[in-house]
């Protein structure tokens, strides 16, 4: 403030000066002050105004990064087209309304934009919401899709375990009127796949069912209202001891402390097919017709599993209830596991990496007529993947190439541009990856060296003698093989060798 009035008091005595038709010279050596206080007012403004920085629970990914992130789309992708899914996009914000009271008590992660143009819009908070306002929007009752994009909740980011502001999910889900649990043990081999493929070490798919949480809710004597809070504390079990998650249950959200034991007997029950047949048994379960309902579907569920060759890695796990409300039957989750010593017999969870389920009321929402279109999908929780993988290659130390280059143009001799120019012109044009170095005249030291360190597998020497010979000479970087290559047969030898690379 002291600096802006200094530069007023000046500009008002240049005026003066002016007005009173002072002495030339005095004039310019006040316009010469004053120009010089603003251009330090202008500097130091710009000092306090600008950081270099993400915005909080963002971050950059450079050229490394991005090589370990390709490399596991490319996994997941081709899982999800090897199960025949096609691929959509939508916009990334919707209109506020299509994602109000869809999430639960995650609803307030939503991000709302300022009003635009007559619109209320908000970004959307994942990919599923968005998925069934496009099946009810263009009327489509059955498809398989997959949809990898970026997402946004204004959370608490916890960056070092892979949770941000922004990022990316991979979701593959099938819509459509099929017989029960075929799709939901379709999306289980998928996780199982993708997880085995990425090799992230042991992990575990917990599964469980909407209706079998709601007809123990209801034999335990939650009431109707209670549900949906109730399942979010029970949520909470993977990461909070039982005890805990009980007080939450009896002294935030008012449940009688009988109603909270009776849920822990049944929430800290995991197994298998021989699990689901004593709950068949149980006389209280047993007698809820939603409980019987998802048990029997559970049932179903492990019988195809079990011809998937898949049952070794599925847990049947009373606890898990996924705190999204949209979810209507199966639900599962997978969790890495990691064996904190030899002496340590249960291994610990690190962390959930997919997750998903049924939902087969959600498309109904948006639905004018209210028409339902059952739906059962997951989502590979990618960050927390890469957060992993990156982890690992910083352990390992292990060299990350950052370009696919194939191939690098190079001279022996000086005034031979034009020639490599020419030369690399036909590689790019016959769908050769090709770099040179940007210099008239590089040595050829030089241009060996930058193979080395991007590890580009081959250089392609062109030289005087080669020239007159109508060869190229093709060095080999690992092996510093030499062989001369005729011209006309390069690209084809190229194409052999960096196909063994």
């Amino acid at each position: 403030a002291a600096e802006e009035a200094a530069v007023r008091a000046q500009a008002e005595t240049v005026r003066r000066l002016k007005q009173d038709k002072a002495d030339p010279d005095e004039i310019a050596k006040e316009v010469s002050k004053l120009l010089e206080m603003k251009a330090q007012l202008g500097a130091d403004e710009g000092k306090h105004k600008f950081v270099l920085k993400t915005p909080k629970g963002t971050r950059d990914f450079g050229p490394r990064e991005m090589a370990i992130r390709e490399r596991a789309f490319k996994a997941i992708i081709s899982c999800f087209k090897r199960h025949g899914a096609e691929v959509i996009d939508t916009p990334v914000f919707e209109l506020k309304e299509t994602l109000t009271g869809k999430y639960g008590e995650d609803s307030k992660l939503i991000y709302d934009l300022k009003d635009q143009g007559g619109e209320l819009l908000s970004l959307r908070y994942d990919l599923t919401v968005p998925f069934a306002r496009y099946l009810a929007m263009n009327k489509i009752t059955n498809i398989k899709r997959y949809h990898i994009a970026k997402v946004y909740r204004r959370d608490n980011p916890a960056m070092t375990r892979g949770r941000y502001r922004e990022f990316y999910q991979c979701d593959f889900d099938i819509a459509g009127q099929f017989d029960p649990m075929i799709p939901d043990a379709e999306c289980l081999k998928i996780v199982h796949e993708i997880l085995s493929d990425l090799q992230l070490g042991d992990f575990v798919i917990k599964v469980n069912d909407r209706r079998i949480l709601d007809g123990m809710f209801a034999v335990c004597g939650v009431p109707d209202s209670k549900f949906r809070t109730i399942c979010s504390s029970v949520d909470k079990l993977d990461k909070m001891p039982w005890e805990e998650v009980r007080s939450e249950m009896v002294g935030e959200k008012g449940l009688s402390p009988e109603a909270a034991d009776r849920i822990g007997e049944y929430v800290q029950l995991h197994g298998g097919l021989d699990l689901i047949e004593r709950l068949l048994q149980d006389p209280k379960l047993s007698q809820n017709k939603l409980a019987k309902e998802g048990l029997g579907d559970m049932k179903l569920l492990f019988e195809y599993l079990t011809l998937f060759g898949i049952t070794g890695k599925i847990s049947f796990d009373l606890s898990l209830a996924r705190g999204l409300d949209y979810y209507t039957g199966v639900i599962f989750e997978a969790v890495l596991l990691q064996q904190e010593n030899e002496h340590v017999e249960e291994p610990v969870s690190v962390g959930s990496v997919a997750g998903g389920g049924r939902y087969d009321g959600l498309v109904g929402m948006f639905d004018p007529k209210g028409r339902k279109v059952p739906c059962v999908g997951v989502s590979i929780g990618i960050e927390r993947i890469f957060s992993i993988l990156e982890q690992r290659l910083e352990a390992s130390e292990e060299k990350v190439r950052t370009t696919e280059t194939q191939v690098l143009v190079a001279s022996a001799q000086k005034k031979l541009l034009e020639e490599r120019l020419k030369l690399i012109s036909e590689l790019w044009d016959a769908g050769i990856k090709a770099e040179m170095l940007y210099k008239k005249n590089p040595k050829l030291l030089n241009q060996l060296q930058y193979c080395e360190d991007t590890g580009i597998p081959l250089v392609a020497i062109v030289g005087e003698q080669e020239l007159k010979d109508g060869v190229v000479k093709l060095r080999i970087v690992a092996t510093r093989e030499e062989v001369n290559v005729r011209r006309e047969s390069l690209v084809e030898e190229i194409r052999i060798r960096t196909s063994q690379c």
